[in-house]
């Protein structure tokens, strides 16, 4: 265990560390930091009854509970951990950080203690592709890889496991990079658009949460943009290392792109190497043409070429995302879960199939546009069912599509996953293909897309 480290995790002894949220992410950090003789209070808003087991394994752990509408009220700690989906610029925190409380987070901590490489990835799509892919890519090169943030498992908690010479991959939403003020050794932003505004004051901040992946790096940085992106792209202002691109429109001097005829090049300041065809690359899309193209520049260096073919040419992809669950009666399912806004529900499920789909989506209010993916929607949809909070708005937006005529497509409303189910096989012949791609979040219905995806799979393997 590195020095760093063994110092700030033997210092927690006598303290008391409030954990704001009891979840996946701070259940593990109990025991941690009890076994080095910190006094640990877990809070949340939910009560006992709605923590369920996690209330039973806090305690278990040797926390102290504090539960209810006002668990930040006169909290006294040294430490005040807060999960992703807090947020920063509360009452309570900023009291608690001018009485000189420390208020930081899971990763935030990973950062400052992690003895090894970091590759960060953010964006508003394809995060947890390019995130993934990277990790698959240097493991099949050797490395120990730590994949974390929001995917994999917490990686504070098994700080004490790692080594200089392994690398973290990690994915980074814009509510965990919000308060960081340290960035990765290797920066990705895939695309940035319209997203979370249910929860940021405006997108300016949304935009500027994001940017700290960039903008604390030093001379020895890399970061990874897309050039295709004008948001993305304008990071480069703010950059202090290397600065590489990727694009799938256009050539870059140094970084990765796909050529007209379809090869996928990795470009070092004028020296270029056909590393595939694009058409190579095992899970379907032009979204995830450019997911690999963010993970080359990123690994650029540390992986062979033939490693990265190795890869793409066998990766099935993530679970959530485009996932082929079974083929009944001629019919396909997928499973696109991660569709939760309208700019992943068009890049994904909207542009990978050869025919005109059953889609259905639908699902909690993020306050976005839906205007651009209705005018989709006639050109690549047979038959929407809809259900959930923004289902009046992705219906009004297909209709007010110029191309939209009635019944092209056909539209149906129900009321939940079941019904949405049954009337896409009631409604599906042999050769159609069904998707179920929210275009939304989940939490009208579900804790999580996951939940949602789980579920939707759960029904069709039933069929």
């Amino acid at each position: 265990m590195e020095n760093i480290c063994k110092r700030f995790l033997e210092g927690l002894k006598g303290k008391t560390i409030a954990l704001c949220g009891i979840g996946g992410s701070h259940l593990p950090l109990i025991e941690l930091f009890g076994r080095y003789g910190a006094k640990v209070l877990a809070c949340d808003k939910r009560e006992r009854e709605a923590l369920g087991e996690n209330a039973v394994l806090a305690e278990k752990a040797g926390a102290e509970l504090r539960l209810g509408e006002n668990y930040l009220q006169n909290l006294k700690a040294d430490i005040i951990f807060r999960t992703p989906g807090m947020k920063y610029y509360t009452d309570e925190l900023t009291a608690a950080r001018e009485n000189g409380t420390a208020v930081t987070s899971e990763m935030e901590m990973f950062f400052d203690l992690c003895p090894c490489r970091i590759i960060a990835v953010t964006g508003s799509d394809g995060k947890t592709t390019t995130t993934t892919i990277i990790s698959e890519i240097l493991r099949a090169q050797g490395y120990t890889v730590h994949l974390g943030g929001n995917i994999g498992r917490p990686l504070l908690p098994i700080i004490e496991e790692v080594r200089p010479e392994d690398i973290a991959v990690v994915e980074l939403s814009s509510f965990q990079l919000i308060s960081m003020r340290k960035s990765p050794d290797i920066a990705v932003v895939t695309n940035l658009a319209p997203n979370h505004l249910d929860i940021h004051k405006d997108m300016q901040e949304y935009i500027d949460a994001k940017k700290n992946i960039v903008l604390h790096q030093n001379a020895f940085g890399k970061a990874v943009l897309n050039l295709d992106n004008d948001i993305s792209r304008s990071f480069a202002a703010f950059t202090r290392g290397q600065t590489a691109f990727f694009s799938r429109q256009q050539k870059v001097a140094n970084g990765a792109y796909l050529s007209g005829n379809g090869d996928i090049i990795l470009s070092r300041y004028g020296e270029e190497t056909v590393l595939m065809k694009a058409s190579d690359i095992r899970i379907p899309g032009v979204h995830n043409i450019e997911n690999y193209l963010a993970a080359i520049a990123a690994t650029e260096g540390l992986a062979d070429a033939s490693t990265v073919r190795q890869v793409a040419v066998t990766f099935n992809g993530v679970e959530h995302r485009a996932e082929f669950v079974r083929e009944l009666d001629g019919v396909k399912y997928y499973n696109d879960a991660i569709g939760t806004s309208p700019t992943r529900t068009i890049k994904g499920t909207l542009s990978l199939y050869d025919r005109k789909i059953i889609l259905i989506a639908g699902g909690y209010d993020k306050h976005l546009s839906y205007d651009e993916m209705g005018a989709i929607v006639p050109d690549t949809v047979k038959v929407l069912i809809l259900f959930g909070a923004t289902a009046d708005k992705i219906e009004t937006a297909v209709r007010n599509a110029p191309s939209y005529r009635e019944g092209n497509p056909v539209i149906i409303r129900v009321n939940s996953m079941e019904e949405a189910v049954s009337a896409a096989r009631s409604h599906a012949v042999s050769g159609d293909i069904v998707s179920m791609s929210p275009a939304s979040a989940s939490f009208d219905m579900y804790k999580n897309f996951a939940e949602k995806g789980l579920h939707f799979k759960r029904l069709v393997n039933e069929m």
